[in-house]
């Protein structure tokens, strides 16, 4: 074996998912096509539990430097439907920090350097084939053509994932026939309120509204989530003269026809940044393992609407990292490396309902003027059980996974609230800071010397904390390294079953691998 694990792809996924496993002591060899990190800002944010789960790893911090914007947001869309999250008081379940995709992957491959991860820039997969013991890559490099024979492998490379296509995994969904133009461009106009459409006024048409703008022929937004910026779409409902030449490039004139066409007036954007073009989609792989190859981030799903893709492709890092890294050490449980699969199969299809629902409901008010579910549905989500439930369901709150035992506790299956801690030293501190290395955690809440006997067995890859909460939600919780609550409640029942279930039987001997160089600095 030349090493444990390749991933293909330095884009989020791939580096966070290289992150967590040299936090777990393996060593992965990270592949990237293009020579240099790219400087386009395909994403401009990330939203939900995600932005916690970068906490339980010391990355919040850095994620949120020179952020425009960072905390809960007291508005947000749904298609065309603003939700008022803040009808729901201080719990709003929707964080928000805005980091373009750049500066996102500078973050994590400086992270991933600390972690004295190698990553090969300029080293594109061609081949790949597996066995019953390794999977063998053929790769082009600088230098020329290699192989490298790794125990598992990991697609991390995008929606025309070639890791995906060799491993012979179906991706099956649907390809909207409209085209969208897209770009940023440097602001001649006042850019206005983040989340706010800019103060622009367009000649034959009037001011913009925030959202999208509609005629007959089209759609229109403009927003501003960087000062000084404009983030500007246009979609087309009949393609132009002459069509779309996918293999052109996109121009500062293709845009501006296009909006000309569209509003009947040109728009004032100014001196474009970047510009592109994108079709939408809606597909899930037919399954994220296949043997030893493995599949995370849009390789795996590409969602039709609502900016979710890089929170879910970045929570499938963290579900995954510490399964396979288990699964490399030896005595982790039957079927651990499976329930990757389950989980954020699970994940992905509550996220394409969701992303779905937006993308059908802007089509329907294309449609139809003044359609009437989406206006009946504006009504309802007025109201805070709907208004919650639809806020955690675009938040990811809402997936829980199945855990161990008949009747599992209410936090069991769920990301663990951020409790405010009393360690036996005095020091406050939240679960967050307990989360930094990767490993599970036995959360003992009420000094409870029984429960600290039933995880004696399993303290060589389980670390048990006993500390003060004003507001216990249970005795004792135990967190996976993902963050998920693995098990919770008052008395030791069910706990050994949880314990092994997720990390293996008690006494099982586990290799030993080196850990990381140093710990995340906070």
């Amino acid at each position: 074996m030349d090493t444990d694990v390749v991933i293909v792809g330095a884009g989020p996924t791939g580096l966070l998912l290289a992150c967590e496993l040299r936090l777990a002591g393996v060593r992965p060899i990270v592949l990237e096509r293009r020579p240099e990190p790219s400087g386009t800002p395909k994403a401009n944010g990330l939203g939900g539990q995600i932005v916690r789960l970068l906490d339980h790893r010391g990355l919040l911090a850095p994620v949120r430097e020179g952020s425009p914007y960072f905390g809960q947001v007291p508005t947000f869309p749904f298609a065309q439907i603003p939700l008022e999250l803040s009808r729901l008081g201080d719990d709003l379940p929707l964080d928000v920090v805005l980091i373009q995709q750049p500066r996102l992957e500078r973050v994590l491959a400086d992270r991933a350097a600390a972690l004295d991860t190698e990553i090969r820039r300029g080293h594109r997969m061609t081949a790949l084939s597996q066995d019953g013991e390794a999977v063998t890559l053929t790769v082009d490099g600088p230098d020329g053509t290699y192989r490298l024979r790794a125990r598992y492998a990991v697609g991390c490379d995008g929606a025309n994932s070639p890791v995906r296509e060799l491993a012979g995994i179906g991706f099956p969904g649907t390809t909207d026939p409209g085209v969208v133009l897209l770009g940023h461009f440097r602001a001649t106009e006042a850019t206005g309120d983040l989340y706010e459409a800019p103060d622009i006024e367009v000649p034959g048409y009037g001011r913009l509204r925030p959202g999208w703008n509609r005629t007959p022929r089209g759609r229109v937004t403009v927003t501003s989530l960087h000062p000084g910026v404009h983030v500007a779409a246009v979609r087309e409902n009949a393609p132009p003269p002459g069509g779309y030449d996918d293999d052109a490039p996109v121009t500062f004139a293709d845009v501006q026809a296009a909006m000309v066409r569209v509003l009947g007036g040109e728009v004032p954007l100014g001196e474009p940044i970047w510009l592109s073009r994108t079709t939408s989609q809606a597909r899930v792989a037919e399954r994220f393992v296949a043997g030893r190859v493995l599949l995370a981030g849009d390789a795996a799903h590409l969602f039709p609407a609502g900016g979710a893709a890089l929170n879910v492709g970045m929570t499938d890092a963290l579900n995954l990292g510490w399964k396979l890294a288990a699964t490399l050490r030896g005595g982790a449980p039957e079927g651990l490396l499976t329930s990757y699969d389950t989980e954020r199969g699970h994940a992905a299809a509550r996220t394409m309902l969701q992303t779905r629902a937006q993308a059908e409901l802007e089509r329907m008010e294309e449609a139809v003027a003044d359609a009437a579910i989406p206006r009946l549905l504006a009504e309802l989500l007025t109201y805070e059980r709907p208004l919650r439930h639809v806020a955690e369901l675009m938040s990811g709150a809402d997936v829980r996974y199945a855990m161990t035992g008949a009747a599992p506790h209410p936090l069991a299956g769920r990301v663990v609230p951020e409790l405010r801690l009393t360690m036996p030293t005095g020091e406050e501190r939240g679960v967050a800071g307990l989360m930094w290395a990767a490993r599970p955690v036995l959360l003992d809440l009420a000094d409870d010397a029984d429960l600290r006997q039933v995880a004696g067995p399993w303290r060589d890859r389980v670390d048990v904390v006993t500390a003060g909460c004003a507001r216990p939600p249970a005795r004792a919780v135990l967190i996976r390294p993902d963050g998920y609550v693995a098990w919770a409640g008052d008395t030791p029942d069910g706990l050994a079953e949880a314990l092994a279930a997720w990390f293996g039987a008690a006494g099982e001997p586990v290799t030993a691998t080196p850990g990381p160089p140093a710990r995340p600095a906070r």
